[in-house]
Parts: structure tokens; sequence; C-alpha cells
């Protein structure tokens, strides 16, 4: 669910950047009090993601536009639908379009490869989680359209939960090092992920007894075999050179979730338009 707090301060900082000082050509060319309308359409099918962020926008540049949305978050649409209808001050309209379709198109993209990559692997007990890999500014938003499209969402920033990467690993002296330190210090609230790259590294962190842990790079083989020996003793997180093409394989496998980085980092913007 968008807090609309945090949704606010956010667009607020999307309109700064974009408008500055001003829409000179907008300013220049339509003055106050035209009222027009415009139709928001899918140029292309999909997964709805961010109708109400869009109209944050609007409403942001100005309260005085009503919108009349057909579809919510998570409706699939096609090609040809009318998505929304916006009526109020052209001039303001025009202020605010760019912003709302930039983050309706890349949060609809999201859900949409998202839901695509849930659906892949329907049968199976994994679940498609998000990473950090988001632009600067856009996590939040990023990261609400990964649960649109039926993902789940790995921590939020550095200060959610403990991940020990491999440079974290190098750092400490070693997985052993790194576990004891943290085990000292941790409070009793938190959890543990680490991410391994080897069976050997896993036999090692297995006698710690962890929460959660991340089979990194690893073949689908190699995978298999270590879902087995860790037998339930922790959740498993598959990462590293995941696609569409073995997703599948790597579910099979039997890990709980797969994190994919390419749900946000490479994500293809959905084909919505606006026309006044």
């Amino acid at each position: 669910m968008i807090d609309r707090f945090v949704a606010k301060r956010l667009i607020d900082n999307y309109l700064e950047e974009d408008i500055t000082w001003g829409d000179i050509t907008t300013d220049l060319l339509i003055p106050t009090g035209t009222t027009s309308k415009g139709y928001v359409y899918a140029k292309e099918g999909g997964i709805l993601a961010g109708i109400d962020v869009f109209d944050m926008v609007f409403k942001r540049i100005d309260d005085d536009i009503s919108i009349e949305k057909n579809y919510k978050d998570g409706d699939r649409i096609k090609k040809g639908d009318v998505i929304a209808v916006i009526c109020g001050d052209m001039n303001s309209l025009l202020k605010a379009e760019r912003v709302a379709l930039n983050l309706l198109q890349r949060m609809s993209g999201i859900a949409t490869f998202t839901k695509r990559l849930t659906e892949k692997i329907s049968g199976t007990k994994a679940k498609i989680t998000d990473t950090r890999k988001t632009m600067p500014g856009l996590r939040y938003f990023d990261k609400y359209a990964v649960t649109v499209g039926g993902g789940i969402n790995h921590r939020y920033n550095l200060s959610d939960s403990i991940l020990i990467k491999d440079n974290h690993i190098k750092a400490a002296g070693g997985i052993t090092n790194a576990l004891n330190i943290l085990n000292r210090n941790i409070s009793h609230t938190m959890k543990i992920e680490i991410e391994v790259e080897t069976i050997e590294q896993l036999n090692e962190v297995l006698k710690f007894g962890v929460d959660i842990i991340m089979l990194d790079n690893m073949t689908i083989d190699t995978m298999r075999t270590a879902v087995k020996i860790i037998d339930g003793r922790a959740i498993v997180e598959a990462s590293g050179n995941i696609n569409e093409d073995n997703i599948l394989d790597v579910a099979k496998t039997g890990v709980d979730v797969i994190s994919m980085g390419a749900v946000t980092h490479s994500v293809k913007a959905l084909d919505i338009s606006f026309d006044l």
C-alpha cells in the first residue's frame, strides 16, 4: 500500500526537478482558467501499477483537477483501454503530465515483468523478490510496483536487516569471523542473512544457525544440492544470473525466494499515453 505522506514528499521532489522555476512554454502559451479534458490510454497490454500515484502528481499541481479511474492497480489492461479521464485547468494538466506519466509507465512496466515471472514459476513454492538495484529516488515506488505484480519485497535499505555479502566476508576475515562478530553484537530481534557461493561455505554457515541463506551464482545442480543440505534449517534465497529462461529451473530446485535485480534495474516502461 502506498503511504500518501511518503509519496507526496517524493512527488514534490520530482516536480521540483521538472518545473524548478516554472514551465515557460505552458505559461506563455496557455493562460490559466482554460478547462480541458485528457485521456490516459494503454498502447500495449500489461499490469497497471501507479494509478493513484499518477493521480497524486496532478493533485500536487492543482487540487481542482479531477480524475475518473477506469482501472485500479493490479488490473490487467490491453492495448486501447482508456485507463483514466482527467479534467481540469489545461495549464495545470500540461505541467503535471510528464512526471505523472513517467511514474505510471515505469511502475506498470515493473508490475508487468514481475507478473510474467511469477506466472512462469507458478506451481512451485518460490516467490519473486526485488533487490536494492533501483534508481535513486525511485525505490519506494519501484518496490510497491513489484508487489502489485505479485512479487514480495526484500529489504528496503541497509537499515532494514543484516545481509552479509562476499565483500563483508572478506573484510571480516571469513565467514566464521563475520558470524561470531555479529552474534556478539546484534539484538535478539534481528535476523541474519548470509550469501554463499560454494557448498563448502554453506557447510560453514550451517554451524551457526542463520535465518536466511542466499545461494549466489550457483549452477542449478549445485543449488539443488544446497537445498537438500539445508533441509529446512533456513529460508533459502537464490540470486545471480537468473533470467526468464532459467527461472523455472531455479524454482524447481526447492528454493523459497528468487531475488532478481532485473525487475527494477532493467525494466521496460509500459507504453501508456496521455492526450488532451
